[in-house]
């Protein structure tokens, strides 16, 4: 987008309404798994060179409960939590607070003595899609879930002038939300179940905005009226003249991650590689709290993350360090080292992958290698200098990229027109694997298969020497030019690492 651009787009925003609604998620208090997880840690050396797997193992199948409740840590985060977002919720937003639940007794647990507690209504929807990665379990063996009737009775001392309804459980109300399981939930089942709920979170949002037009408690949050001037946005417990609309979500860690990665990149956002997790996620403590602001439509601002203002006493703040177990969310080197090629034209490529590749040649492709010289098979220099500028935009470029998992590790551009190869940009981290001399023999392989009996380079000092090693030589009238003849009567074809 050019600056012309930018600032039509900005005077076009000035002056709208932008409504919008307040969005906090927070994770459970800590459960009594989370004790058991953290002894067997502390016992069994987890994440050290004298790693007792089995101990570990029948620790946690011994003492882990498929459904936990909270600790007595989490009894006393749940309290810290109801005595700060009683006063925020009473006095800064409007009623009935629209709260939406897991169906794990923990999430109840946590939020139960806010919702006793407040003057206020609130509106309690459980989602049977909000539930913590890997479902319902004891070992292989899957376990219904509290059903209806049981969360009713567990959250009837709540302050709500109707019962929950109850959002993605089977049709039989005597069922448990896990009633479906077949085992543990794999992680690219739990992928998908983010993307259902994400899906359904922005429906709901979106049909809470629809009657702006007449409810008080939507408006643009970004101005303030003149009797407002006292009032001081990062105070969140004094009362406010216009109270606003407000979701308030109890969930957990891991599936929290998940669902806030797709609120930042939407469907960018897929599974790498089956089973396995991804490369970053969003840590939270017990209670931690996130805030984020909806316009409608899947537009999301970030307002904080796992902020704690509640827990001012060091000991409460528990499941949010290294300490906890998040670092095996990272998956292992041999995963993340896993390469594969692929040759596109360069505008078929993936809008991930277009973005990493400019990326790249930004950072490591020496400008004369930028001003790639376009050479007709058969052509005399003097031609090829003709039509340079006028080709550099041609239609037959191919892109070969090495990918690891969805990063690109390196890529080339060659156009089958010409032959010629350019804007070769490999990571530094990625040149002990040969990531040059893959990308190199990929192309050639194309070259064979689609009988151009001649590959060219622009030569730079750079990378004179990797063409070389692949056995391209001086052009016979062009010194500044290496050439490879390629022998198009066996063709192979192109590999996958």
């Amino acid at each position: 987008m050019s600056n012309d651009d930018e600032k039509k787009e900005k005077k076009s925003n000035e002056g709208l309404v932008k409504p919008s609604i307040r969005l906090l998620m927070i994770r459970h208090a800590e459960s009594k798994n989370n004790e058991v997880y953290r002894k067997a840690h502390s016992l069994f050396k987890g994440g050290t060179p004298e790693f007792d797997i089995k101990g570990w193992n029948d620790f946690v199948d011994e003492h882990r409960s498929s459904d936990p409740g909270i600790s007595s840590t989490g009894e006393l985060q749940a309290e810290k939590l109801k005595e700060y977002l009683v006063p925020h919720l009473d006095n800064q937003s409007s009623h009935p607070i629209r709260l939406i639940t897991s169906p794990m007794r923990r999430t109840m647990a946590t939020i139960l003595p806010t919702l006793q507690n407040l003057k206020g209504d609130a509106s309690i929807i459980v989602n049977g899609l909000y539930f913590e990665s890997e479902g319902c379990h004891i070992k292989d063996r899957p376990l219904p879930g509290m059903n209806q009737a049981e969360i009713k009775e567990f959250l009837s001392s709540a302050t709500a002038s109707k019962p929950p309804t109850f959002v993605g459980f089977d049709e039989d109300p005597t069922k448990g939300w896990y009633a479906h399981g077949t085992g543990p939930e794999t992680r690219a089942q739990s992928e998908s179940r983010a993307a259902s709920f994400y899906n359904w979170l922005c429906d709901y949002l979106d049909l809470q905005l629809q009657a702006h037009d007449i409810d008080e408690d939507l408006f643009d949050a970004g101005v303030s009226l003149d009797e407002e001037h006292g009032e001081h946005e990062s105070d969140k417990l004094s009362p406010r003249l216009r109270r606003r609309r407000t979701a308030v979500m109890i969930g957990h860690g891991d599936f929290m991650s998940l669902v806030l990665k797709r609120i930042v990149s939407g469907f960018g956002h897929s599974i790498e590689n089956d089973g396995v997790p991804h490369r970053s996620a969003f840590v939270h403590f017990n209670t931690g709290i996130t805030e984020l602001e909806y316009f409608g439509k899947g537009r999301f601002l970030m307002m904080s993350s796992n902020s704690t203002p509640h827990l001012q006493n060091l000991s409460l703040l528990t499941g949010g360090g290294l300490k906890d177990g998040w670092s095996y969310l990272v998956p292992r080197d041999d995963i993340m080292l896993y390469e594969e090629i692929t040759s596109k034209f360069a505008d078929e490529h993936e809008k991930h992958i277009q973005e990493q590749i400019e990326a790249l040649r930004n950072l490591y492709v020496e400008d004369e290698e930028i001003g790639t010289h376009l050479r007709r098979r058969g052509s005399s220099m003097k031609e090829i200098e003709t039509t340079q500028k006028q080709n550099e935009s041609d239609s037959t470029e191919m892109i070969f990229v090495v990918k690891r998992g969805l990063q690109v590790a390196g890529s080339i551009a060659f156009d089958e027109s010409t032959g010629f190869l350019s804007h070769l940009a490999v990571r530094p981290t990625a040149k002990n694997s040969q990531v040059e001399s893959k990308l190199i023999k990929a192309v050639k392989e194309h070259a064979v298969k689609m009988g151009i009996p001649e590959v060219f380079v622009n030569l730079t000092d750079k990378t004179q020497k990797i063409y070389e090693e692949e056995g391209f030589t001086s052009c016979d009238n062009n010194q500044n030019i290496l050439k490879l003849s390629v022998d198009v009567s066996t063709p192979t074809p192109t590999s996958m690492l």
